[in-house]
């Protein structure tokens, strides 16, 4: 399992890839596909993902819709048009960014290998 701070870092990001991928999703599946996604490697807590949906549903990224399932309510979030935008811009930005840290860390390891 990766560390909180790595994850802290990239969780908004993970929010809006699965919210542009699925459409509309609720707390609880989002923490339960990332899971699955990652065999378990990525573990968000509910601490972590609800400030960082309510921070995004403040900034107008997300809508929230109730839904009655039952004697249940669930929340289910979806991006606005500026959310998709985002989603956009923000996955573009993380794959510069991993390929950049990839770039680092073999060029790191060539030299230590040297």
């Amino acid at each position: 399992m990766y560390s909180s701070e790595l994850i802290r870092g990239t969780l908004k990001t993970i929010v809006l890839k699965l919210l542009k991928e699925e459409g509309k999703m609720y707390g609880y599946e989002i923490t339960a596909r990332v899971r699955e996604l990652t065999d378990g490697k990525i573990e968000i807590t509910e601490g972590a993902l609800y400030p960082t949906l309510h921070s995004l549903e403040a900034d107008g990224i997300v809508t929230t819709e109730t839904m009655h399932i039952g004697r249940r309510v669930r929340k289910y979030y979806k991006l606005t048009a500026e959310g998709r935008a985002k989603a956009k811009r923000k996955l573009s930005e993380m794959a510069d960014f991993l390929n950049t840290m990839r770039i680092l860390f073999e060029g790191t390891a060539g030299l230590q290998n040297a």
